[in-house]
């Protein structure tokens, strides 16, 4: 067989982007099932989505993955979408089928997945989530869709938070309810599990935190953030310390990166190998 000096290239479009470390448990796969693959982070400013989507067919890539703040932007340039991306009306993974872009979500399943590893069930569960972005939508509508009894959406929009309330209330049997961010929130009693799906802690900005009341932040509460840069969050920091059980962002981004492996490639991940690379990466010692 002829040797080809050619990579397949995938990627992830972003702004910021510098900080997004799937690169490393994508590419740790590449090489361990001797693929010829090469995973890229790469600016795309807002008023240049419409053409860095054109320039990835135009350079015949496999695939792309999507960040903020293009999960939603990104819908009009595609030619399919799944039914779970319909629901949720975000996007953060395209794979290139025949010259044809089909839109993916696997955000809320990874999700799920590091919940399940965790021994932790959703169904009959009250969760509040932080945010109401692209993150937070496939995260929302997966846990409603697994069996959540009712779902709070805390966001300092009103519009976009009211959105994705109703979205739940429509397409799903789980109860939704919206709380303006206005103020600090204090945690209400009855909510089982916590979700950070917003920006606040990711890389730089190290340091912030979310505005909660960190009294309300209980031993029998589970609190999940799903940054994956740097994963020790100031908010997972603070749970601890009230003996919180918590859960961070390197398992929804190694089980999300597993299934876009699989959408790119058609080979199963070699999840492990994942899992070590990007332990290793934010030199962890305990298993993910």
């Amino acid at each position: 067989m002829q040797k080809s000096y050619r990579e397949e290239l995938v990627g992830v479009f972003g702004d910021p982007i510098d900080e997004n470390p799937t690169v490393i448990l994508e590419q740790a796969a590449f090489q361990a099932c001797q693929l010829n693959y090469r995973y890229l982070n790469i600016l795309v400013k807002s008023e240049d989505l419409e053409q860095a989507i054109l320039g990835m067919k135009a350079m015949h890539m496999k695939g792309i993955n999507l960040t903020i703040p293009h999960k939603c932007a990104v819908l009009p340039y595609l030619d399919g979408i799944s039914k779970e991306a319909s629901i949720i009306g975000a996007v953060n993974t395209i794979v290139v089928k025949d010259g044809k872009l089909l839109g993916e979500n696997t955000d809320g399943k990874g999700f799920l997945t590091s919940l399940q590893e965790n021994d932790i069930t959703v169904l009959g569960q009250e969760i509040m989530i932080l945010g109401a972005g692209g993150a937070a939508r496939a995260i929302a509508v997966e846990l409603a869709l697994a069996g959540a009894k009712k779902i709070t959406i805390v966001n300092r929009s009103r519009q976009r938070g009211e959105e994705l309330t109703t979205l739940i209330q429509e397409k799903t049997s789980c109860q939704a309810e919206f709380l303006l961010w206005n103020k600090t929130i204090s945690i209400p009693e009855e909510i089982n599990i916590l979700v950070n799906a917003t920006s606040i802690g990711l890389f730089p900005n190290v340091e912030q935190k979310p505005d909660l009341d960190e009294s309300s932040l209980r031993p029998d509460l589970i609190v999940c953030d799903v940054i994956p840069n740097h994963p020790r969050t100031q908010l997972l920091k603070m749970a601890e310390q009230q003996g919180a059980k918590t859960i961070d962002g390197l398992g929804m981004l190694v089980n999300q990166g597993a299934i876009n492996f699989q959408l790119w490639t058609g080979k199963k991940a070699p999840v492990e190998v994942m899992k070590q690379a990007i332990q290793k990466e934010f030199g962890l010692e305990e298993s993910l």
